[in-house]
């Protein structure tokens, strides 16, 4: 599906809904690591005619020294990244028509960093692995998965990150698996597209 006859099957979509005036409407954009979610995100960013606003799940990343990753097969799904505080700082405090607020991870000091603000207008995308978790699908107004070869995947994955992070990329993989059968998001998701 092109971007253009996926915008306007997105924009079809949601002239069906019907949702308070009062918040912004919620886009939830999944998909496993290098399927495109954050190029789609932007994609529809700069089709769409009222204000947008992205949140990255990346920005939700719990730092190393919160959580022992030494037996991720251990861990909750998803656990990597914080869902229960981007669903407080940002996704209640949309939808109860205040502007929403919350400090981004920086992978270069592996702190929580600068503070970012989501106003409670226009149009806000929540993309990232994991953004339609069964516990933050309800919220949104629209959920998309984006599909595209674990093979693909891995190779736009170390094309960005570089071969050594083949085995980081390795880990990411298999926890995106646990996810994925476990909270079934392809199978939930209003669009599936191909990744871009």
């Amino acid at each position: 599906m092109s971007l253009e006859s996926l915008h306007a099957t997105i924009t079809d979509r949601l002239g069906r809904l019907e949702r308070p005036v009062n918040r912004p409407l919620l886009i939830g954009v999944d998909g496993c690591g290098g399927s495109g979610k954050s190029t789609l995100a932007e994609a529809l960013k700069a089709s769409c005619p009222s204000p947008v606003t992205i949140v990255h799940l990346d920005d939700f990343y719990v730092p190393p020294a919160e959580l022992d990753r030494s037996r991720p097969e251990s861990l909750p799904v998803g656990a990597d990244f914080d869902w229960r505080r981007l669903k407080r700082e940002v996704l209640d405090s949309v939808l109860g028509g205040a502007d929403g607020k919350y400090q981004r991870y920086d992978w270069g000091t592996e702190r929580l960093s600068d503070w970012h603000e989501v106003p409670a207008c226009g149009t806000l995308i929540v993309e990232g692995v994991t953004s339609t978790r069964l516990e933050l699908a309800p919220l949104y107004d629209l959920t998309i998965w984006v599909d595209c070869p674990r093979e693909e995947r891995l190779r736009r994955g170390l094309d960005r990150d570089g071969e050594e992070a083949r085995g980081r990329w390795a880990a990411w993989m298999a926890a995106e698996d646990r996810y994925a059968q476990s909270h079934k998001p392809m199978e939930r998701a209003d669009l599936v597209v191909e990744g871009v």
